[in-house]
């Protein structure tokens, strides 16, 4: 049976956009990236996926997203003490949730991994995490994935400009972190029109490789 997703309305007071059914064994706290907020087609798109498999998940924004919201242009990222501080404040708020992933989208999936261990996660969902930025593939950033303690999937297409297909397989991941390709896939994970599929199914099988890591990963306390 499909679970009708319960979405939530984009509100500055609330600062939080839900999605899933209430009571879920599982809560994504999913994370944006660096340039769109939490309401961007792809945080969306993601959001409302999950919450057909049954998951709840729940959406913020870092401080400096919403600075930018409320003055109206576009803000630089906050620096990482400030992201990780934002992630772990969100967490709060979810004490009662069965079980905790944390999850983003590019700069918020690396901003999760930061602070996976801080908030009792049960495990870290990636949704194109950034390797190393774009043209630099020397400057890795690697060190929030080697120190985790928990599972981790990281969702990325095999043409993404912040860690190819080519590349990853190289950084010599722990076992603990597992990767998902997502076959012609950019940073969105859209394949291009020349591949013999959609956006959208690329997406859907995606959230399905999600689902099946979440289910199966263990109960843990909040610190």
């Amino acid at each position: 049976m499909t679970v009708r997703p319960a979405c939530g309305t984009l509100a500055l007071m609330e600062q939080i956009l839900t999605d899933g059914p209430v009571g879920a064994a599982a809560t994504v706290l999913f994370a944006h990236g660096a340039g769109a907020g939490m309401d961007s087609p792809f945080m969306a798109a993601a959001a409302r996926g999950l919450a057909c498999h049954g998951i709840r998940v729940v959406r913020f924004e870092f401080p400096y997203m919403r600075r930018a919201r409320l003055e109206g242009r576009k803000a630089p990222p906050d620096r990482m003490p400030v992201l990780c501080d934002a992630f772990r404040g969100a967490a709060a708020g979810l004490r009662e949730a069965r079980r905790i992933v944390v999850a983003g989208k590019s700069m918020g999936a690396r901003v999760a991994a930061c602070v996976a261990a801080d908030v009792g996660a049960a495990g870290v969902l990636c949704f194109g995490y950034p390797f190393h930025p774009t043209g630099k593939p020397d400057r890795l950033r690697l060190e929030p994935l080697l120190a985790l303690d928990c599972a981790a999937l990281i969702v990325q297409g095999t043409r993404d400009p912040f860690g190819t297909f080519e590349e990853v397989p190289g950084y010599g991941l722990p076992d603990r972190v597992r990767v998902h390709w997502v076959p012609d896939g950019n940073h969105d994970l859209a394949p291009r029109k020349s591949s013999g599929t959609t956006p959208e199914a690329a997406l859907e099988r995606a959230l399905e490789a999600a689902a099946r890591f979440i289910r199966f990963l263990p109960e843990r306390s909040a610190p």
